[in-house]
Protein backbone atom coordinates (compact mmCIF):
# COMPACT_ATOMS: atom_id res chain seq x y z
CA UNK A 1 0.00 0.00 0.00
CA UNK A 2 2.95 2.72 0.97
CA UNK A 3 4.65 1.76 -2.42
CA UNK A 4 1.46 2.97 -4.39
CA UNK A 5 1.20 5.80 -2.68
CA UNK A 6 5.03 6.88 -3.02
CA UNK A 7 4.47 5.57 -6.89
CA UNK A 8 1.48 8.13 -7.07
CA UNK A 9 3.12 10.92 -5.39
CA UNK A 10 6.06 10.82 -7.71
CA UNK A 11 3.76 10.43 -11.18
CA UNK A 12 1.76 12.99 -9.48
CA UNK A 13 4.68 15.54 -9.24
CA UNK A 14 6.29 14.38 -12.45
CA UNK A 15 2.83 15.16 -14.21
CA UNK A 16 3.22 18.52 -12.65
CA UNK A 17 6.44 19.54 -14.00
CA UNK A 18 5.66 18.47 -17.12
CA UNK A 19 2.73 20.42 -17.48
CA UNK A 20 4.76 23.52 -16.06
CA UNK A 21 7.24 22.89 -19.25
CA UNK A 22 4.21 22.59 -21.93
CA UNK A 23 3.04 26.09 -20.35
CA UNK A 24 0.08 27.56 -18.54
CA UNK A 25 -3.40 26.65 -20.42
CA UNK A 26 -6.93 25.92 -19.46
CA UNK A 27 -8.40 22.47 -21.37
CA UNK A 28 -10.35 24.25 -23.46
CA UNK A 29 -7.09 26.39 -24.40
CA UNK A 30 -5.57 23.28 -25.84
CA UNK A 31 -3.95 23.10 -29.47
CA UNK A 32 -4.57 19.61 -31.39
CA UNK A 33 -1.47 18.55 -30.42
CA UNK A 34 -1.42 19.32 -26.88
CA UNK A 35 -4.39 17.80 -26.13
CA UNK A 36 -3.31 14.24 -27.45
CA UNK A 37 -0.52 14.69 -25.49
CA UNK A 38 -2.27 15.33 -22.10
CA UNK A 39 -4.58 12.53 -23.21
CA UNK A 40 -1.55 9.96 -23.73
CA UNK A 41 0.30 10.86 -20.78
CA UNK A 42 -2.93 10.06 -18.12
CA UNK A 43 -3.33 7.06 -19.93
CA UNK A 44 0.31 6.62 -19.38
CA UNK A 45 0.66 7.49 -15.71
CA UNK A 46 -2.55 6.03 -14.95
CA UNK A 47 -0.57 1.88 -15.48
CA UNK A 48 2.45 2.15 -13.15
CA UNK A 49 0.26 3.74 -10.43
CA UNK A 50 -1.99 0.85 -10.42
CA UNK A 51 0.72 -2.24 -11.46
CA UNK A 52 3.23 -2.13 -9.13
CA UNK A 53 4.73 -4.86 -10.71
CA UNK A 54 5.45 -2.37 -13.14
CA UNK A 55 8.41 -0.41 -14.05
CA UNK A 56 7.94 3.30 -12.46
CA UNK A 57 10.61 4.71 -15.27
CA UNK A 58 7.81 2.82 -17.81
CA UNK A 59 5.76 5.57 -17.20
CA UNK A 60 7.69 8.77 -16.83
CA UNK A 61 10.27 7.89 -19.90
CA UNK A 62 7.20 7.91 -21.91
CA UNK A 63 5.75 10.72 -20.53
CA UNK A 64 8.87 13.25 -20.94
CA UNK A 65 9.59 11.72 -24.34
CA UNK A 66 5.67 12.86 -25.72
CA UNK A 67 6.52 16.36 -23.60
CA UNK A 68 9.63 16.68 -25.98
CA UNK A 69 8.14 15.57 -28.89
CA UNK A 70 5.54 18.57 -28.01
CA UNK A 71 8.14 20.92 -27.80
CA UNK A 72 9.74 19.87 -31.10
CA UNK A 73 6.14 19.85 -32.51
CA UNK A 74 5.60 23.83 -30.82
CA UNK A 75 8.65 25.08 -32.23
CA UNK A 76 8.23 23.46 -36.04
CA UNK A 77 4.35 25.43 -35.67
CA UNK A 78 6.57 28.58 -34.83
CA UNK A 79 8.52 28.37 -37.95
CA UNK A 80 5.99 26.95 -40.83
CA UNK A 81 3.18 28.21 -41.28
CA UNK A 82 1.53 25.78 -43.15
CA UNK A 83 3.03 22.61 -40.87
CA UNK A 84 0.80 24.85 -37.86
CA UNK A 85 -2.16 24.51 -40.48
CA UNK A 86 -1.88 20.75 -40.75
CA UNK A 87 -1.94 20.15 -36.84
CA UNK A 88 -4.30 22.57 -35.87
CA UNK A 89 -6.08 23.57 -38.86
CA UNK A 90 -6.82 27.24 -39.90
CA UNK A 91 -9.51 29.91 -38.11
CA UNK A 92 -12.73 29.96 -39.84
CA UNK A 93 -15.39 32.81 -40.24
CA UNK A 94 -18.77 31.58 -39.87
CA UNK A 95 -20.48 35.25 -39.80
CA UNK A 96 -19.45 37.86 -42.14
CA UNK A 97 -20.77 41.42 -42.14
CA UNK A 98 -24.48 39.83 -40.64
CA UNK A 99 -24.33 37.05 -42.39
CA UNK A 100 -24.21 33.33 -41.54
CA UNK A 101 -21.72 30.82 -43.64
CA UNK A 102 -23.60 27.58 -43.79
CA UNK A 103 -21.02 25.98 -46.03
CA UNK A 104 -18.28 26.80 -43.07
CA UNK A 105 -20.76 25.48 -40.32
CA UNK A 106 -21.22 22.36 -42.30
CA UNK A 107 -17.71 21.84 -42.62
CA UNK A 108 -17.19 22.32 -38.65
CA UNK A 109 -19.86 20.34 -37.94
CA UNK A 110 -21.09 23.13 -35.79
CA UNK A 111 -25.12 23.45 -35.39
CA UNK A 112 -27.00 26.55 -34.85
CA UNK A 113 -27.44 25.94 -31.76
CA UNK A 114 -23.67 25.61 -30.88
CA UNK A 115 -23.41 29.08 -32.72
CA UNK A 116 -26.31 30.61 -31.11
CA UNK A 117 -25.25 29.35 -27.61
CA UNK A 118 -21.19 30.93 -28.01
CA UNK A 119 -23.06 34.68 -29.52
CA UNK A 120 -25.22 34.53 -26.36
CA UNK A 121 -22.34 34.31 -24.17
CA UNK A 122 -20.39 36.94 -25.80
CA UNK A 123 -23.74 39.23 -25.09
CA UNK A 124 -24.64 39.17 -28.84
CA UNK A 125 -28.61 38.05 -29.53
CA UNK A 126 -28.94 39.03 -33.36
CA UNK A 127 -26.13 37.36 -35.69
CA UNK A 128 -27.07 40.83 -38.01
CA UNK A 129 -25.24 42.82 -34.92
CA UNK A 130 -21.74 41.35 -35.87
CA UNK A 131 -19.29 41.88 -38.08
CA UNK A 132 -17.07 38.99 -38.10
CA UNK A 133 -17.42 35.80 -36.20
CA UNK A 134 -14.70 33.55 -36.51
CA UNK A 135 -14.23 29.93 -34.82
CA UNK A 136 -10.08 29.96 -33.54
CA UNK A 137 -8.16 26.85 -33.80
CA UNK A 138 -9.00 26.08 -29.99
CA UNK A 139 -12.57 25.89 -31.20
CA UNK A 140 -13.22 29.09 -29.36
CA UNK A 141 -15.21 32.12 -31.44
CA UNK A 142 -14.35 35.41 -31.39
CA UNK A 143 -16.75 38.00 -32.01
CA UNK A 144 -16.16 41.79 -33.69
CA UNK A 145 -19.51 43.44 -33.61
CA UNK A 146 -20.89 46.41 -35.84
CA UNK A 147 -19.31 49.37 -34.92
CA UNK A 148 -23.11 50.73 -34.40
CA UNK A 149 -23.76 47.70 -32.31
CA UNK A 150 -20.65 48.29 -30.01
CA UNK A 151 -21.28 50.41 -26.58
CA UNK A 152 -19.92 53.83 -26.73
CA UNK A 153 -16.48 54.30 -24.93
CA UNK A 154 -15.26 56.90 -22.43
CA UNK A 155 -13.00 58.51 -25.80
CA UNK A 156 -16.19 58.63 -27.77
CA UNK A 157 -18.05 60.64 -25.86
CA UNK A 158 -15.23 62.87 -24.93
CA UNK A 159 -14.81 62.16 -21.24
CA UNK A 160 -11.96 61.74 -19.24
CA UNK A 161 -12.05 59.03 -17.14
CA UNK A 162 -10.86 57.92 -13.77
CA UNK A 163 -7.95 55.36 -14.53
CA UNK A 164 -7.29 53.33 -11.18
CA UNK A 165 -5.24 50.73 -13.05
CA UNK A 166 -5.54 47.29 -12.37
CA UNK A 167 -5.51 45.79 -8.88
CA UNK A 168 -3.73 43.46 -7.29
CA UNK A 169 -4.85 41.23 -3.80
CA UNK A 170 -1.82 42.15 -1.75
CA UNK A 171 -3.62 40.48 1.51
CA UNK A 172 -5.66 36.94 1.08
CA UNK A 173 -6.71 35.65 4.76
CA UNK A 174 -4.01 37.44 6.25
CA UNK A 175 -1.10 36.59 4.55
CA UNK A 176 0.90 39.23 2.56
CA UNK A 177 1.45 38.51 -1.03
CA UNK A 178 4.92 39.65 -1.76
CA UNK A 179 4.74 39.30 -5.63
CA UNK A 180 1.33 41.61 -5.77
CA UNK A 181 3.27 43.83 -3.00
CA UNK A 182 6.08 44.49 -5.64
CA UNK A 183 3.59 44.59 -8.62
CA UNK A 184 2.41 47.71 -6.95
CA UNK A 185 5.09 49.16 -6.06
CA UNK A 186 4.01 48.42 -2.27
CA UNK A 187 6.10 48.39 1.04
CA UNK A 188 5.20 46.51 4.04
CA UNK A 189 5.71 50.20 6.10
CA UNK A 190 3.02 51.79 3.78
CA UNK A 191 1.14 48.54 4.68
CA UNK A 192 1.64 49.12 8.55
CA UNK A 193 0.50 52.60 8.03
CA UNK A 194 -2.91 51.56 6.17
CA UNK A 195 -3.46 48.72 9.20
CA UNK A 196 -2.96 52.04 11.47
CA UNK A 197 -4.88 54.15 10.01
CA UNK A 198 -7.91 51.97 9.32
CA UNK A 199 -7.54 50.55 12.93
CA UNK A 200 -7.24 46.81 11.86
CA UNK A 201 -5.21 43.73 12.48
CA UNK A 202 -3.78 41.95 9.42
CA UNK A 203 -4.73 38.77 10.50
CA UNK A 204 -8.46 40.14 10.60
CA UNK A 205 -8.17 41.02 6.84
CA UNK A 206 -9.76 38.18 4.51
CA UNK A 207 -8.99 40.67 1.34
CA UNK A 208 -6.72 43.49 0.79
CA UNK A 209 -6.51 45.03 -3.06
CA UNK A 210 -4.53 48.11 -3.99
CA UNK A 211 -3.32 49.30 -7.08
CA UNK A 212 -0.22 51.44 -8.07
CA UNK A 213 -2.02 54.87 -7.18
CA UNK A 214 -2.08 53.36 -3.35
CA UNK A 215 -5.76 53.19 -3.54
CA UNK A 216 -7.28 50.10 -1.69
CA UNK A 217 -9.92 48.42 -0.69
CA UNK A 218 -10.34 46.48 2.66
CA UNK A 219 -12.41 43.55 3.60
CA UNK A 220 -12.39 42.01 7.13
CA UNK A 221 -13.29 38.48 8.07
CA UNK A 222 -16.62 37.73 8.64
CA UNK A 223 -16.77 36.82 12.97
CA UNK A 224 -17.71 33.16 14.00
Amino acid sequence: MLITVIRTVILYVVIIIVVRIMGKRQISELQTSELVVTLLMSDIASIPMQNTDQSLLSGIIPIFVLVIFEILISLLMLKHSKFRSLICGRPVIVIDHGKIDQKAMKELRMSTEDLFEELRQKDVFHPSDVDYAIVETNGKISIMKKSECEPATVKQLGVRGDQRGMEAVIVSDGEIAESSMNFCGLSRSWLRSILRLEKVKLNDIFIMTADKGKRYTIIKKESG
